[in-house]
């Protein structure tokens, strides 16, 4: 039974906008490509400070971190004010980003273990440069992979 007046091809035409605007609210929510680089290298340049273990470079790069991370979460915030929400992203989603989070930290953690274990300088720094370059490397993928998986969702929720 169909509302008189509603044809099956405006019905169409409506799930399609209303596919169209999800694509488009997904596409807006999503990290940029600039992000990754961006807090890989202040991630860098903070364990380089705090490992130079000189109390002014430390105060200098811990001031510079804040204000840096300040600024790219601003700049963030400012271009891209959709949020993903929860019955868009999914249990699988959020999933995905808490094991790419773990993934990164154990890889950083390892990397710096490793460093110290063979004797290399700042080992901490090393860590910290896989981990931001990986997740340089890494980032925009996984935001494609997280825009395919919520852009194939079907409306209304599901897992």
């Amino acid at each position: 039974m169909t509302e008189p007046g509603i044809t099956p091809a405006s019905a169409a035409d409506a799930l399609a906008e209303i596919h169209a605007r999800r694509d488009q609210a997904v596409a807006a929510a999503l990290v940029p490509g600039w992000y990754w680089p961006a807090v890989g290298g202040l991630m860098v340049a903070f364990t380089a400070a705090v490992e130079s273990h000189r109390p002014w470079l430390v105060a200098v790069g811990s001031v510079a971190y804040a204000i840096g991370l300040a600024a790219v979460v601003g700049l963030l915030v400012a271009r891209h004010r959709a949020q993903v929400h929860k019955h868009i992203i999914g249990v699988r989603g959020a999933s995905v980003i808490a094991g790419y989070a773990l993934v990164l930290v154990a890889l950083g953690v390892g990397a710096g273990f490793t460093a110290e274990a063979v004797g290399l300088s700042w080992p901490a720094t090393v860590g910290t440069a896989i981990a931001g370059g990986a997740m340089t490397a890494t980032g925009e993928p996984l935001m494609r992979y997280l825009r395919r998986m919520m852009t194939t969702r079907p409306l209304g929720g599901g897992r």
